[in-house]
């Protein structure tokens, strides 16, 4: 009978211990871009250098979440002068605020294999909630593609003369594509 009972408190225990979700580290190829409008052009451009980890099992969204560190100096779109200006006081200011952070701890399952990361984007010393829609694709190297829409204007992204959305809409498109491996 003792040992029954201990069987069933080892059960018990086990199935109360929290959901840990699997690790993850980005691979090579992953990517990370922009996109929005300069007087009613599209440009578009990416942040290479960026760092993302993950915390993921889609079984257990509660024990789930994402970090992604952006160094902005990195910000290309091609285009020397516009990439000058964007890393300039009006824009990111990278000698105040070096990088952009976007962590999310809540994580929603939209069904199939598409899910909402709940999350909050630091940008300019301004954190706002910012929900990263992606899909899942599993496997030894599992991939996650997704995509935001920030609201540069909540971030004091493009003040002065920039500030008008007529120039620069407020919306910018990001978009990602991350492969990730098992890691610790």
């Amino acid at each position: 009978m003792r040992l029954k009972s201990l069987a069933l408190a080892a059960a018990l225990t086990l199935a109360a211990a929290p959901a840990f979700a699997a690790d993850y580290v980005q691979q090579a190829g992953s990517t990370l871009t922009f996109a929005t409008k300069y007087q009613g052009e599209v440009f578009a451009g990416n942040f290479p250098g960026f760092t993302a980890r993950l915390s993921f099992d889609p079984a257990k969204l509660e024990g789930s979440k994402l970090d992604v560190v952006i160094p902005l100096a990195g910000a290309n779109s091609k285009n020397a002068e516009r990439d000058d200006t964007l890393k300039g006081n009006e824009f990111f200011d990278i000698a105040k605020f070096p990088q952009a952070r976007y962590t999310a701890t809540k994580f929603r399952s939209l069904g199939g294999n598409n899910y909402a990361a709940d999350g909050s984007l630091t940008l300019r010393g301004v954190s706002k909630p910012v929900t990263l829609n992606f899909t899942w694709t599993a496997g030894a190297k599992p991939v996650l593609a997704g995509k935001a829409t920030v609201k540069r204007l909540d971030f004091n992204v493009g003040g002065g003369d920039w500030a008008d959305t007529s120039i620069i809409p407020n919306e910018v498109a990001v978009s990602t594509k991350v492969t990730f491996a098992p890691g610790s």
